[in-house]
């Protein structure tokens, strides 16, 4: 009895420490009665790569194949990096360890369904037993959806496309062991099953969510991220601000509907849950203490080094738990791009990189969720350095907004839509290209109608 008495004691200081606002009580489920039909969830599960994290750690990728008995490896990344020192790190040590390979470098930064198409025909036409992905988001993106249809050679493309574009059918095929490894500190798409493209024939991103697209193990090695150029490692660093951000102040997993008949059918995006929680957060707390001095000072390598961490702790939390409203925006900011070309990105077409597209609404979003969660909302403006200790809830999401906006404006940010090429005239478009994102737009702690996310995409229009 004591030792029951004990844990109750626990349970209720757990209950009294956690956010007491509605949206995020995450009070205890239970599985629905025989007969009953419930319309929420009441589970979560937790999916993640394995991963390994080390200086130099690189040159043990073809041993792992090799344990694997890998005899025919598809290696991916883009032009760019296939110059740079991380693939002839992966490249030496495949060769060194005997691991017959190809290389495909044709991966397009900000992938596209068009280059998705190519990557796939690639891999079909060759009996690839394993998978490695080099580079950004775009190569790792790239190189889960070539190892998803070469295991499926008879799926169409939209089959497992996200609804309401694609058909959005569960992955059932065994895939080939993929192992990523990042060169930026961002995407943390190393520790995911989430594939984004752009769909051109509507001019709006979409993806493929599904947990057997998850890497076997993500090489997390803090030297590649040396390479990486001032606005890359800004830009990147924005998408694990939200990446954290969004994850820890999404829908509840237990309010999220519906309920799924079926385990298979539970989403890689499941809302904000104790566990992802304390990813989110911790990641949150390494962005708002490393990215500055990232950006401002390459050759800081413990600020690099730790937001290739973050990167990583954020993918965990994000990977789980979902993102809303900033990445339900983005897709149609950077989707129905005009001719704005970020600085630092050496590619052939215009293009709005993923995280500056994703932080640009940033405020505007946060400061229609705040009055849902407050308390989540105040916790994560004081992890950014502000005083909340006379702050009243209901201007959580004010204070919140005004923290980004400091910490945007301290690292040059351009100066909302505007600045990469939107006018008043596009918000209609931007909104007809959120609409279909309700994989991720569900999970904003606020449901929103047209009307509200216009209202979202006006205020982020000009930022300072």
């Amino acid at each position: 009895m004591a030792g029951r008495d004990r844990v109750t004691q626990l349970l209720k200081q757990l209950q009294r420490a956690s956010c007491r606002c509605p949206a995020h009580s995450h009070g205890y489920s239970q599985a629905p009665e025989p007969g009953t039909t419930r319309t929420t969830d009441y589970a979560f599960e937790m999916a993640c790569s394995n991963i390994r994290y080390g200086e130099g750690v690189t040159n043990e990728v073809g041993m792992d194949l090799q344990n694997m008995k890998a005899r025919n490896v598809c290696v991916m990344t883009d032009r760019n990096i296939a110059k740079l020192p991380p693939v002839k790190a992966v490249l030496d040590s495949l060769v060194k360890n005997g691991v017959n390979f190809k290389v495909f470098d044709k991966v397009r930064v900000e992938p596209t369904d068009g280059s998705f198409k190519e990557a796939i025909t690639f891999a079909r036409q060759e009996q690839f037993d394993a998978f490695v992905a080099v580079g950004g988001g775009s190569v790792m993106d790239t190189c889960k959806v070539a190892n998803l249809y070469a295991c499926s050679p008879d799926a169409e493309f939209l089959e497992y496309v996200n609804a309401p574009i694609g058909k959005g059918k569960p992955v059932v095929a065994t895939l080939c062991p993929l192992i990523a490894v990042p060169t930026t500190a961002g995407t943390g798409s190393e520790t995911t099953g989430v594939a984004i493209f752009d769909y051109e024939a509507m001019k709006v991103k979409t993806g493929i969510a599904n947990r057997a697209l998850k890497p076997v193990l993500g090489i997390v090695d803090p030297l590649h991220t040396l390479h990486m150029p001032e606005r890359v490692a800004a830009y990147s660093g924005f998408d694990v601000l939200c990446h954290a951000l969004e994850s820890y102040t999404a829908l509840p997993y237990n309010l999220r509907s519906p309920c799924p008949s079926n385990p298979i059918n539970r989403p890689a995006y499941q809302g904000s849950n104790p566990i992802s929680d304390v990813w989110s957060k911790h990641a949150l707390k390494i962005v708002a203490k490393y990215l500055k001095r990232a950006v401002r000072h390459p050759d800081d390598f413990e600020a690099r080094y730790n937001m290739h961490l973050a990167s990583v702790f954020a993918g965990i939390g994000f990977g789980n738990a979902g993102v809303h409203l900033c990445h339900g925006m983005s897709y149609p900011i950077a989707g129905m791009v005009k001719n704005f070309r970020a600085k630092d990105y050496n590619v052939d077409h215009p293009l709005v990189p993923h995280g500056l597209s994703v932080v640009l609404t940033s405020p505007a979003v946060f400061t229609f969720t705040g009055s849902v969660c407050p308390d989540r909302h105040l916790e994560a403006a004081e992890i950014l350095g502000t005083d909340v200790q006379a702050v009243k809830r209901e201007d959580a999401g004010l204070v919140l907004a005004d923290a980004l906006r400091k910490f945007l404006f301290d690292l040059k940010v351009e100066d909302g839509l505007t600045a990469v090429g939107y006018s008043r005239e596009d918000i209609p478009d931007l909104v007809k290209g959120t609409l279909p994102q309700e994989r991720v737009t569900k999970l904003s702690p606020r449901p929103q109608t047209e009307e509200d996310l216009t209202a979202l995409f006006e205020s982020s229009m000009k930022l300072y």
